[in-house]
Order: C-alpha cells, then sequence, then structure tokens
C-alpha cells in the first residue's frame, strides 16, 4: 500500500522543510536520509550522532534534549532516528514524517548486512567512536520488537493532524520516492 502523498512527492517536495525518518532497526533509514538530504539541500541530523559517545557510552537524557532541542529550533532539517523517548517532542516541530514500515526480515537483513560491511570501523552516522560490532542481542531484539515499535509510531504520529506522512513498505517505494524529486 503506497502512501496517499506518494504520488504528489514532486509537488510536495517544495513543502517539506523538517522532516523525521523513522522506523523499523536496520531499515535503511539513515541512507535514505542522507540521499534525500542530498536531494533537498536540507540539514540532515542523525539521531545517533546526539546520543552516542565513545564506546557505546550513550548521552544522558539531558545531555541529549539539549543537543536536539537547538537542532528542532532551526526552521529546515531532515531527523534520522528513533529515540522514542523524544518523538513526541520531535512531532511538534516537524511538517512531514516519513515511516520505514519493512517485514521484519528485511530489516534484520539491513541490520546484519551493515555490521558486517561496516565491521570494526565507526560509521559517520555515530557520535563518538562507536565500531560496528556482531551483536545477536541486537538482532534479535530487531525481530522481536520492530512490529510493535512501528505500531507505536502509527499511533504517536495518527494523534498529530498537521503533518504529512508517507509510508514505505520497501526500499523500492524509497528510492522511486527519491527519484520523483
Amino acid at each position: 500500500m503506497e502512501s496517499p502523498l506518494f504520488n504528489k512527492s514532486l509537488e510536495f517536495a517544495t513543502h517539506m522543510q523538517k522532516i523525521l525518518i523513522i522506523g523499523g532497526n536496520g531499515s535503511g533509514k539513515t541512507t535514505f536520509a542522507k540521499k534525500l538530504s542530498s536531494k533537498t539541500s536540507l540539514p540532515l541530523v542523525h539521531l545517533d550522532k546526539l546520543y552516542w559517545k565513545d564506546n557505546w557510552q550513550h548521552a544522558t537524557q539531558e545531555e541529549f534534549d539539549s543537543l536536539l532541542l537547538p537542532e528542532l529550533e532551526k526552521n529546515r532539517w531532515i531527523i534520522d532516528g528513533n529515540m522514542k523517548r523524544t518523538l513526541p517532542l520531535r512531532l511538534k516541530y516537524c511538517d512531514t514524517v516519513i515511516i520505514f514500515d519493512f517485514p521484519r526480515a528485511l530489516c534484520l537483513w539491513g541490520a546484519v548486512k551493515r555490521s558486517i560491511s561496516n565491521y570494526g570501523k565507526s560509521r559517520d552516522d555515530m557520535g563518538g567512536y562507536c565500531p560496528e560490532k556482531i551483536s545477536l542481542d541486537f538482532y534479535k531484539r530487531i525481530w522481536k520488537e520492530n512490529k510493535t515499535m512501528t505500531q507505536n509510531f502509527y499511533r504517536m504520529v495518527s494523534q498529530r493532524d498537521n503533518i504529512n506522512v508517507i509510508i514505505f513498505k520497501d526500499r523500492k517505494q524509497a528510492n522511486k520516492f527519491l527519484l520523483t524529486l
């Protein structure tokens, strides 16, 4: 099922100034966000960059919030990442939400592929030095939690009536959208 806004992407793109990209872990949100930022010239903010410090230590809630709020107050941005706790706040600032609602097997494959291709290296979308690793616990969490997490995203987004929502069910739809911009 395509989002009703999917076929209006060219017209719609000019109205996208504050975009949230959320969805299952391993779905390709970050890769898509980078491409969307390149196409739209909107500044890109990775929540993982604000959250993670060296060696997978995370920021406190206060530290994270103090980094996030100034970004939200800017006029234009793309914010990539989930961070359920701050989603209600981010929804107050955005005009568009893009949801990656992919099958969990596809997300799991994406996460495993990312771990292997970046093994031992810290990705540029991460804060501090966080070398990629193979994590069975992370993969299990994807398998168990991605569906519930996405349902929670739908529930939170549906409580806002002044935002545009684009839903992708697979990477082909996401790539097709990018081609129309």
